[in-house]
């Protein structure tokens, strides 16, 4: 009797600890990657991999709390730091076709202004990033794109 008990106990706890991990899932919290930011240039290089190259490691890491997104066009446009990162995450592995290209505006220790060029075969799209040093790591503040 104390085996067939023992082995009921083994058998839920092998259960219960199956479904806390199948719920916990391989995106889970604990499984986030942390993306090194410790220098303008590498967050700038990741900026880039998310926004044309699909990439959504560390997409939160990136933009700092009060990210806003403008789109100058005929009907210009404002976004939310949440409303961008939605919409990175929903591009998972989505590549671009274009060729990108950035320039540093300008840049001292603490911020840096770069343009990121994208061009595509009808159209080009310039994007003005703003990205400052928050505590060891850089973050995206502001992002002001334009189409031509």
């Amino acid at each position: 009797m104390k085996t067939l008990v023992k082995t009921f106990a083994a058998a839920a706890l092998i259960a219960v600890s199956t479904f806390a991990m199948a719920a916990e899932g391989p995106g889970s919290k604990s499984a986030k990657a942390t993306i090194n930011l410790s220098t303008a240039d590498f967050a700038l290089d990741h900026y880039v991999a998310v926004t044309t190259k699909g990439e959504s490691a560390g997409v939160e890491q990136l933009f700092a709390e009060d990210f806003s997104q403008k789109i100058q066009s005929s009907n210009a446009r404002s976004h939310n730091r949440e409303a961008v990162v939605k919409s990175l995450k929903k591009q998972k592995g989505e590549s671009l076709n274009c060729v990108v290209s950035t320039d540093i505006i300008e840049e001292s220790a603490d911020y840096m202004v770069a343009k990121v060029t994208l061009k595509f075969e009808n159209f080009t799209k310039t994007d003005l990033v703003t990205l400052v040093r928050e505590g060891n790591n850089w973050k995206v503040t502001s992002s002001v794109n334009s189409y031509k």
